[in-house]
């Protein structure tokens, strides 16, 4: 039972440190950085790839025996595209001004690669408690990552933080922080941090072969078809 504990302890801060999906496995950049200019947009994209995360790792799990290998990768997308449409709604009811701030990167977490990497290299190896807790801690993961981001950007290049004034009054911001070269400095900077606080073992060399990649499947069929 403690064994168990422990398993499942380990699969849900896996996607913190040793697994970001941001800053170790590098999925998901685009958002990341397109996002990131206010710390509370990186906040509710976070949580929202989170909801998804979640929801969808739980149903795949559960239909993992009943998909067929040759369409599921359709399916999965299928499955994501159904629960970023429910989340895309509740935030254009209950948060107008953040859905009007994250625009097309919205909708667009259906192709994220983080949710959809999980959903082939997790969820559909594993039970539903350990897939919902590998969602959870991915999105944990994301979340802060898109956090740290966007309170360094947002700091640096307007002098605020969650909107508030915090050191504008006290120097000129920089404004290239806002921008795409200061997402990429930033973003470039936090993956060293953390390589160098985890002693380089955060960054695990993994066989990033046809294994690894959650299209295998369809480039395979495209092959034969060839």
């Amino acid at each position: 039972m403690a064994d168990n504990q422990k398993s499942n302890l380990a699969v849900l801060t896996n996607g913190i440190i040793k697994e970001n999906p941001v800053l170790v496995l590098v999925l998901g950049t685009c958002p990341t950085l397109a996002v990131t200019t206010m710390a509370v947009n990186g906040i509710g994209m976070g949580i929202a790839a989170t909801l998804v995360l979640i929801c969808s790792n739980i149903v795949i799990s559960l239909l993992k025996k009943v998909i067929p290998d040759s369409v599921r990768i359709p399916c999965y997308i299928v499955v994501i595209a159904s629960f970023v449409t429910v989340v895309q709604f509740l935030v254009k009811a209950f948060a107008p001004d953040l859905d009007k701030a994250l625009g097309v990167f919205l909708p667009l977490i259906v192709v994220n690669c983080i949710i959809l990497g999980r959903a082939e290299m997790f969820a559909n190896k594993n039970s539903v408690l350990k897939s919902a807790l590998d969602g959870l801690g991915m999105g944990i993961g994301f979340t802060l990552a898109l956090l740290c981001m966007g309170s360094i950007r947002e700091l640096i290049g307007n002098g605020t933080w969650m909107g508030i004034n915090v050191t504008a009054n006290l120097w000129d911001p920089i404004i290239v922080f806002l921008l795409a070269p200061g997402g990429f400095l930033v973003f470039g900077s936090l993956i060293a941090l953390v390589n160098h606080l985890t002693k380089g073992k955060g960054v695990q060399r993994k066989e990033f072969g046809c294994a690894g990649c959650p299209s295998a499947a369809v480039c395979k069929a495209a092959r034969k078809e060839g």
